[in-house]
């Protein structure tokens, strides 16, 4: 049976535990230097009016609790097309969310909400900087109800007599016993872990071992009487045999946390096809669904790096509308561990066909020489500046200057060669990357604004950059032909203003 959703609904009621312990964890984090002064202090403090004290507050969070749970209702209005909650204990606020506007529509189950049998609905629109809509304690047949009355808009309005029909079809899609259209296995996972995260990983050594060396030199110069007292106990070669012990250990560790991480986030994904969308599950404590629309998609990225390639997996992120103006953290929908044919089914249901390359263009060569000049070239300069007039024992350090050249300009130049832009009728694919390649897709009707530049020393040797604007984030391409650049944004321009895609 169908609900009626154009009446008020509340939330389940034993959500007021999951409101409760919210609450909880809200004050718990709010006056944790009082709790930390009353944990070193326990033995001196009277246990009656702790106790007596601890009762009152849960007293008090319970009492909000259940008045937040009284006043917190959601409807569907069918006249106005709108999807309205009403909440506030003392300030009363009502939220109208027109579902035209709804870019994403999520649910989730967090640790508290698993244990407690409840799920969690967000509801995301395009122009805002938060979820616009939050349900915290609802069922899971609720939740998928209202997930697609919330997405159906666009076919039919809110309140028709067959709405009973498209939820039993929609739920029975949505069932565990639907085949998925894509499992990632646990083994994609296992590669995803040990393949990704170089740059965090790299950065933590570096910081890790540049402080026990800097610890180091400090206690062989400093003190003279150590170093002639044990001085004669340091083996050198125990010491270099340590450091290799620790290095291998810590990659092992940063490994082994990566693994974990990602089989956390990611455990059991899958994706099961409904009705021309997508819907998207994962996690193994916290659990999140998520329904993706392909014509809400607003760029598709791939990314895959040597030794993902030679695994044969890649890491796929979609990013739809976002909700302000610039990209969120956490915004785009991430699927790790693809395989090729996996790549190109999905691509093929987002975009009806796979994205071909087209004309290629590339970067002037002067791009090359000025990341050259940045990434080098002031180092450097700063440098020899830093230790000519200001600290000459800073060239003591002049042996890693070899180093940092011959890697940062691999990088640079690795980054060059892979720099392209790729054009055709259909679609725009921007492709950049030194070690992870990514390829940035998005369709030329999904463009909001172009932005061109070019410095009038660019003009007599026709170079110029441009700016793809979209509600998914930019894609910026650098130093490439200019009169070919502004042949196709003339083109793409035409279509921005004649396109009837509904994206929002």
């Amino acid at each position: 049976m169908s609900t009626d959703f154009s009446l008020p609904q509340r939330q389940s009621v034993v959500g007021i535990w999951v409101l409760f312990f919210y609450s909880l964890q809200r004050y718990a984090r709010a006056f944790w230097p009082i709790i930390l002064i009353y944990a070193f202090r326990f033995n001196q403090i009277n246990k009656i009016y702790l106790v007596l004290s601890l009762i009152a507050l849960f007293v008090v969070i319970g009492i909000i609790s259940y008045l937040k749970y009284l006043n917190f209702t959601f409807a569907l209005d069918s006249e106005n097309k709108e999807f309205i909650i009403n909440e506030g204990i003392i300030n009363k606020t009502k939220t109208a969310i027109q579902l035209n506007k709804i870019q994403q529509v999520n649910i989730n189950q967090s640790f508290i909400q698993r244990l407690i049998g409840v799920y969690e609905l967000n509801v995301d629109t395009a122009g805002s900087n938060k979820k616009e809509g939050a349900i915290k304690a609802i069922s899971h047949e609720l939740a998928l109800e209202l997930k697609s009355r919330l997405l159906e808009n666009e076919s039919k309005a809110i309140g028709d007599e067959n709405d009973t029909t498209t939820f039993k079809e929609i739920a029975n899609e949505q069932s565990d016993f639907a085949e998925p259209f894509l499992r990632i296995s646990f083994l994609s996972l296992l590669k995803v872990g040990v393949t990704s995260n170089y740059g965090r990983s790299i950065a933590l050594l570096l910081l890790f071992f540049s402080t026990i060396y800097e610890n180091f030199l400090k206690f062989g110069d400093d003190d003279n009487i150590y170093k002639e007292k044990f001085g004669n106990y340091i083996d050198q070669n125990l010491v270099l045999q340590s450091i290799l012990f620790f290095i291998f250990w810590l990659i092992f560790i940063v490994l082994i946390v990566n693994v974990f991480r990602t089989i956390f986030k990611y455990f059991n994904y899958t994706i099961k096809q409904q009705k021309g969308s997508l819907l998207l599950s994962y996690g193994l404590i916290s659990t999140k669904s998520t329904i993706l629309k392909p014509e809400k998609v607003q760029i598709v990225v791939t990314s895959r790096n040597f030794f993902q390639k030679k695994m044969g997996i890649l890491e796929l992120k979609i990013k739809q509308a976002t909700s302000g103006e610039k990209e969120q953290k956490g915004s785009a929908i991430d699927i790790p561990g693809c395989s090729t044919a996996e790549e190109e089914a999905i691509l093929n249901l987002l975009f009806q066909k796979i994205p071909a390359k087209g004309l290629m263009l590339k970067p002037n060569w002067r791009k090359l020489i000025f990341s050259i000049f940045l990434t080098i070239g002031l180092p450097l300069f700063a440098f020899i500046v830093i230790g000519t007039y200001l600290d000459s024992a800073v060239f003591e350090y002049f042996f890693i200057v070899p180093i940092y050249i011959v890697y940062i300009g691999l990088i640079q130049y690795f980054k060059y060669i892979n720099n392209r832009l790729f054009i055709n009728n259909n679609f725009i694919i921007k492709q950049s990357g030194a070690w992870d390649i990514r390829k940035e897709i998005i369709e030329p009707s999904k463009i909001q604004a172009v932005s061109t530049s070019q410095l009038f020393w660019h003009k007599k040797l026709n170079i110029g950059s441009i700016t793809l604007h979209t509600a998914g984030g930019d894609i910026a391409f650098q130093l490439g032909d200019y009169i070919v650049l502004k042949q196709y944004i003339n083109k793409w321009l035409y279509e921005i203003e004649t396109s009837d895609s509904n994206w929002m």
